[in-house]
């Protein structure tokens, strides 16, 4: 394995320090596998565009992009390819998330790149995967996750499917199942000494993500069809409630146990239907509903708060990080003037951190170009900014 140079900006911290990552710059879930690795502790050089980022975001705020470094390269200039093959060379890992067959058309396809390093992993990052009737068509997460069927799981029955914003495709099935792919394959090279593609695609991951349901399905313990089961909204222990002021409250009181204290403390015990009465479960419904309307969510919160009800509160993405358990466990970080999720898992021997913020496009083409030993990167364009 290559060992990554350092500098005084980017100080070794993780278990991955030392790992060297090519990321091809896209938008989405290859930006995002790209972070994981870079949270972990790789040394993640961006290869960024001349015409800027993808999404219309200030890369100063795209933290999709820290813990990262960033060369600007011109894939379509006739030396942009040979630029990228001298990273690829000197890296571990490569990721790209273009469309089948574009990187071979670039010339930094599987092929050129393991002509020039046998150990290379190179990720590939895709929608609808390398292969099949829909591997050359446009599409989005919400796309992807359609024909899976999990988004036909989500949202209640009398009404249209939920969108999960995009973190059911995109980033649980696949940003996470290409690092899970990366890191197996790179195992492996450092096993045997040789690379070989990962082929990750969402429609892949997503439809993996729900071995359990298929295989409650299959026994008869789950209904294919949104809001009639146990874990879809369809149970009325295991859901979310309205308040007073219209907040929310989400319930999982699922084990008998934890039902008891929950039924308690809302107080209605005994004035309710059974639970193992599906027949009712409506009735239920409205009952508990009607309670959690007779208080604030901030009230329900201090009810439920130190109990085994399993209840939360329903918090907004700017509430989150100021809750007493997440800000005392450090969940969320501030970085730069920018409040982030911290790296996730967690590690006793080799911790992560947010080294540097956001790279922004080309700022780092003079360190990478001496750190990995590419000078021909000096001649790639600049960062305009």
């Amino acid at each position: 394995m290559t060992t990554a140079g350092t500098t005084a900006t980017t100080p070794p911290h993780g278990p991955l320090t030392g790992v060297r990552v090519v990321e091809l710059a896209g938008i989405g879930p290859g930006p995002f596998a790209a972070m994981l690795l870079a949270d972990l502790g790789a040394d993640v050089v961006r290869v960024d565009r001349p015409d800027g980022p993808g999404l219309a975001i200030d890369p100063a705020h795209d933290v999709t992009n820290r813990n990262k470094r960033s060369v600007i390269v011109d894939l379509k200039a006739p030396d942009g390819a040979a630029r990228v093959l001298d990273l690829a060379e000197r890296a571990d890992v490569l990721i790209e998330g273009y469309r089948p067959g574009v990187a071979e058309r670039l010339g930094v396809g599987p092929g050129a790149c393991h002509a020039r390093n046998a150990r290379l992993v190179y990720g590939r990052m895709t929608g609808w995967g390398q292969d099949g009737p829909l591997a050359p068509r446009a599409g989005h997460d919400i796309s992807y996750i359609a024909l899976t069927g999990t988004l036909g799981m989500i949202g209640t029955p009398d009404a249209p499917p939920a969108v999960p914003a995009n973190l059911l495709g995109d980033f649980a099935g696949g940003s996470l199942y290409l690092v899970v792919g990366v890191l197996a394959a790179l195992h492996h090279a450092r096993a045997t000494g040789s690379g070989q593609v990962v082929d990750a695609a969402i429609v892949d991951g997503a439809s993996h993500l729900s071995a359990m349901i298929h295989g409650m399905l299959a026994a008869g313990g789950w209904q294919d069809r949104r809001g009639a089961n146990l874990l879809d909204g369809g149970c009325p222990f295991y859901g979310t409630y309205e308040t007073a002021d219209g907040g929310h409250m989400a319930v999982g009181a699922l084990e008998p146990q934890f039902y008891d204290v929950f039924m308690e403390l809302l107080g209605i015990p005994g004035k309710a239907p059974a639970r193992d009465d599906t027949a009712r479960w409506s009735e239920l419904r409205e009952a508990i509903a009607a309670r959690f309307k007779a208080r604030t969510r901030d009230e329900w919160t201090a009810v439920f708060e130190d109990s085994d009800a399993c209840v939360a509160p329903v918090l907004s993405l700017r509430e989150a990080p100021h809750h007493p358990h997440l800000a005392a466990r450090g969940t969320f970080t501030d970085h730069a003037g920018i409040t982030q999720p911290a790296p996730a898992p967690r590690f006793s021997a080799t911790p992560t951190a947010v080294r540097t913020g956001p790279a922004r496009p080309g700022a780092d083409t003079d360190a990478v170009a001496r750190d990995w030993d590419v000078p021909r990167l000096l001649t790639s364009p600049r960062n305009p900014q």
